[in-house]
């Protein structure tokens, strides 16, 4: 990728961003219309089952009402308290009295109930019919009627609501309202009583719930078995284990199963009232079909839209690559020396790019014309510069305070017109030292020992200056004395400190330190002082002309002001050696002192 064209950069970093914007945009729609069409379907189902389970307990609860006039009947008590075995007078009276004056009105009041009858604990019946064809039973069926209602029935006298009918020919087509009764001599339930209503009625209820051709709404019992099914002769049956195991266990949540290899959601809620399960079913392709539908509209749009956007960045990348390629070949034939212009591209409106093409012709045209020049104009700067450099360095070396010369050469006269003394001699010596020392204007570096072999030269004249003895204090560690440094910088500070900051006479307080040291890749040396000091605007002064870099001429500046010539020259020398980042640092404080600092690389210490 690195050497890569810029076409196929640009090419490849279209796709890359087309690609990613797509796919982002793809599957964050994708999954957010899936999971709210999730809801969504989650939603209707639940009112579904939630409305379905509402109207029925409501009808079932109206017929309900109907047991009560049977519940609290006297006659119907007294049939319940009946001996075993009574058949007579008084039987047949009972069972007249309830069906006039009971269960007649309520045949007539709810047509829709096909039967009502009544067994005592002591094994007596009573059955009564409405528009079916009823039967007689034997002292065994009763029986055998007794012990299942009596099995699925609470004996606290609580409803119970089951799929099956006495008589044979109404089993599935009926359900069953049956609980357990008192008589009027016990407080305990002594018998049953049920209420037989046809399912046609209820299925009304039901098939007002709009499903899709594949999905249903069905209702399973406690038991497992079919209540009410769409497909009619799938009333009675018995659902898998499995799936009744997962109805009553999924309380209010949905859940899946495989029912004839198909995957089904499911979704069901338990009746309060009746003990039902009211259960929707929808199968998962059917669901996931508007998923599926956005899934491959979005596929379909989106790579018509990602070979709509190639074909787009190929024609944007052409068009800026292609004068860039011209560009690109331009530039070489300048590189060999070929000044020669591009050809603009055919187009009517002037974009960037052919702007950029343009300038490269004007550019090519103003170069040739002045490459010449330039060449040989920089030969010649090239060559003042050198002589400029060597003239200035050779200049600031020569350049030594001449009143030290004077005044030495007007005491050595004094003490030759007094008396022949030694003194003339141990001057004049130490003056040719000095003198043969100051001369040399080669750039060859010196070492910090003969700096200050320089400085006790000074000092001897100096000595004879001012009439008395002065010793400068020497810190300098003794494996720094062979380090480098530049030539004439040590004594011309320590002469300025005689000049300024001892201006007013040299007195026994008065000392004079010279220190050296090493620190993060530099080389100091410093030369301290307890003299006058400067004021502020004195320092400031001086260190502005420091930072200008420049050489400063005689004069005034020279002899009258501390810091003058002397101090600069040295920072100039410094830095035309080693580089502009190095050079003097100074501090003072008006009567306290001055501290002058050298700073050099630390590089500049021999090897051996």
């Amino acid at each position: 990728m690195k050497r890569a064209s810029l076409y196929r950069k640009l090419f490849l970093y279209f796709l890359t961003v087309i690609i990613v914007s797509l796919t982002t945009v793809g599957i964050v729609t994708y999954y957010a219309s899936s999971q709210e069409l999730d809801r969504m379907v989650e939603r209707q189902l639940s009112q579904m089952v939630g409305n379905a389970a509402y109207h029925t307990d409501l009808y079932l609860k109206s017929y309900e009402r109907s047991m009560v006039s049977l519940l609290t009947n006297k006659e119907v008590k007294r049939f319940i308290d009946l001996p075993a075995g009574l058949e007579g007078y008084e039987f047949y009276e009972i069972q007249k009295q309830i069906k006039e004056f009971v269960i007649d009105p309520i045949f007539i009041r709810n047509p829709e109930i096909t039967a009502v009858y009544s067994i005592s604990f002591n094994e007596n019946a009573v059955y009564y019919y409405n528009e079916v064809t009823g039967t007689s039973f034997t002292p065994e069926q009763i029986k055998e009627q007794l012990t299942f209602f009596k099995t699925n029935t609470s004996a606290y006298g609580n409803l119970s609501v089951l799929n099956r009918s006495i008589i044979e020919s109404q089993n599935n087509r009926t359900i069953t309202l049956v609980r357990q009764i008192r008589g009027l001599t016990s407080s305990e339930p002594q018998g049953i009583l049920a209420i037989e209503l046809r399912s046609a009625e209820l299925s009304e209820l039901w098939k007002g719930i709009e499903l899709t051709n594949t999905g249903f709404f069905f209702i399973v019992d406690e038991r497992g078995r079919i209540v009410y099914h769409p497909q009619r002769e799938r009333i009675g049956e018995t659902v898998q284990p499995e799936l009744k195991r997962s109805i009553v266990e999924s309380g209010l949540q949905s859940f899946v199963a495989e029912e004839n290899g198909e995957r089904r959601l499911y979704r069901s809620q338990k009746s309060a009232y009746s003990g039902w399960h009211l259960v929707v079913s929808m199968p998962m392709a059917e669901l996931r079909k508007p998923v599926d539908t956005i899934r491959v509209t979005s596929i379909v749009v989106g790579l018509f839209t990602l070979v709509f956007a190639l074909w787009l960045a190929f024609r944007f990348g052409k068009s800026i690559t292609g004068p860039i390629r011209a560009l690109k070949e331009g530039m070489r034939e300048t590189e060999k020396g070929n000044w020669a212009t591009i050809p603009l591209p055919e187009q009517r409106q002037r974009d960037e790019i052919v702007e950029l093409m343009i300038r490269y012709n004007l550019m090519v045209n103003r170069l040739s014309e002045l490459v010449d020049k330039v060449y040989q104009a920089e030969l010649k700067n090239h060559e003042i510069q050198m002589e400029r450099q060597k003239a200035e360095f050779q200049s600031l070396q020569l350049q030594i305070n001449p009143h030290f010369l004077y005044n030495t050469l007007e005491t050595i006269v004094c003490y030759a017109f007094v008396e022949d003394s030694d003194e003339i001699s141990e001057i004049v010596r130490a003056l040719a030292y000095m003198l043969r020392y100051s001369v040399q204007t080669n750039l060859e570096e010196i070492t910090v020992a003969n700096e200050l072999k320089h400085v006790l030269n000074f000092m001897i004249v100096l000595k004879h200056r001012v009439g008395r003895e002065f010793e400068i204090d020497v810190a300098v560690k003794p494996e720094l004395l062979l380090h480098k440094m530049v030539r004439l910088t040590l004594q011309p500070l320590v002469e300025n400190v005689f000049q300024h900051a001892f201006e007013g006479g040299v007195e026994d307080y008065h000392c004079i330190r010279i220190d050296a040291g090493e620190g993060e890749g530099t080389f100091w040396v410093s030369v301290e002082d307890n003299g006058n000091g400067m004021p502020e605007e004195r320092l400031a002064e001086l260190r502005e002309k420091l930072e200008a870099n420049r050489l400063v001429d005689g004069g005034d500046d020279a002899a009258g002001k501390k810091g003058g010539i002397g101090i600069v020259n040295v920072h100039r020398r410094i830095q035309m050696v080693f580089g502009e980042q190095y050079g003097l640092h100074i501090e003072s404080r008006l009567d306290e002192g001055t501290k002058v600092t050298m700073i050099m690389p630390s590089t500049g210490r021999p090897s051996g």
